[in-house]
């Protein structure tokens, strides 16, 4: 099978712009090879990114103004995937996530799950001449699934190990994990994979509120490292009943966005505590729910732990977590040969290889589905 060139395109739950990923993808399963040629955050247009995060709050807009962000989102989506073949051999096939809205897990056996992204593909399709991969979650949720995480066969094919179990944990503005465990007969079925919680997206909606939106984020956590936790907030908040459900799960800022953070900050108040303390607090919560998801669903802690996303950078919250981690030690993607800022791009450009391939992308075992599944609509060029 010849390499074939693949754009992989995702923004998260923190809205931070659009990873996009020019990859060289060959072989399918166990002999997969991905190479990076490009990675690029392309970020939203100011106006069109307060809107994003206006209806990830819950905000109500006309079906008019639905459509006008829905057609805005694809249209960054199609000139980011234009922007990362300058000076390189074009592709021939994107994965859009595309931006997700609006996340419900299912409530029960007999009620589907739902999951809302914007940036329809078929309009990424045409702008850029490139037949585009779109709307992943939705088979997944179709056989009862979650729809999430959707990453985890791929990081098993790039990122497992044949003795040691390893846990791959993205901090975007959800954390997500992957445990994979050492490679065996029967080990795919064996892997599991979940939302953990909160990754950035209290912090940085601390970091907005506290500065009025000057700043969106914490750069390398240096803010929370000044301050200091609050630990019995800290126990205080990890009494969610999410930190508790067992997997398979999934959420978002539906639960963990503006809202929480206002009861957080309504806990806070009895500390009296300075806007440095309430970002490590924040920081902790994010460090502690991690672990504990890990002693709480794994049958003992992985002998890795390896990071990705936007939160890899934060060394504040990195030093918090290999603390509470003990003897774990803690790496980032990057020291494994796999982009940790571009990861999840990768993953969908990925996905959609597989797609167009003909090969499931979904893992029942981790997001809860009756069975696998192709994932994705192939929406074609015709150019």
């Amino acid at each position: 099978m010849q390499p074939t060139r693949v754009i992989g395109l995702m923004s998260g739950t923190s809205v931070d712009g659009i990873d996009t990923a020019l990859v060289e993808i060959s072989g399918r399963e166990w002999d997969l090879k991905v190479e990076l040629i490009a990675g690029e955050t392309y970020p939203y247009p100011p106006q069109l990114r307060k809107q994003i995060l206006e209806l990830g709050a819950g905000t109500a807009v006309s079906m008019a103004d639905l459509a006008a962000i829905d057609d805005a989102i694809a249209r960054s989506f199609a000139q980011a995937a234009q922007h990362i073949q300058v000076g390189h051999q074009g592709a021939t096939l994107i994965g859009s996530h595309g931006q997700t809205v609006y996340h419900r897990p299912p409530q029960s056996e007999r009620e589907l799950g739902y999951s809302f992204q914007l940036g329809r593909g078929a309009l990424i399709a045409y702008l850029t001449g490139i037949s585009t991969v779109s709307n992943f979650r939705t088979a997944d949720i179709a056989a009862q699934g979650h729809g999430a995480p959707l990453v985890p066969k791929v990081d098993a094919y790039l990122l497992s190990h044949p003795h040691q179990e390893r846990c791959i944990q993205n901090i975007g503005g959800i954390g997500n994990v992957t445990y994979l465990p050492a490679q065996s007969d029967h080990w795919l079925s064996q892997i599991r994979g979940w939302d953990t919680g909160p990754g950035n997206s209290l912090l940085d909606l601390a970091v907005q509120h506290f500065t009025n939106g000057a700043k969106s984020y914490d750069e390398n956590g240096d803010w929370a490292a000044s301050g200091t936790p609050c630990y019995p907030l800290v126990e205080q908040w990890l009494s969610h009943e999410y930190f508790h459900l067992p997997p398979p799960k999934s959420t978002g800022r539906e639960l963990f966005g503006l809202a929480y953070l206002h009861d957080c900050l309504q806990d806070a108040q009895p500390y009296q505590l300075n806007f440095a303390d309430f970002l490590a607090t924040v920081t902790e919560l994010t460090a502690a729910s991690i672990v504990h998801n890990y002693d709480s669903f794994l049958v003992k802690r992985p002998d890795e732990v390896i990071l990705c996303g936007g939160g890899s950078r934060n060394l504040y919250l990195k030093n918090r977590l290999e603390l509470l981690l003990e003897n774990v030690p803690v790496f980032t993607t990057d020291e494994f040969g796999v982009s940790a800022a571009f990861k999840e791009a990768i993953a969908f450009a990925v996905l959609a290889y597989w797609r167009n391939t003909g090969i499931p992308g979904n893992l029942p075992a981790v997001t809860g589905a009756s069975k696998e599944m192709l994932l994705g609509e192939i929406h074609d060029s015709y150019s």
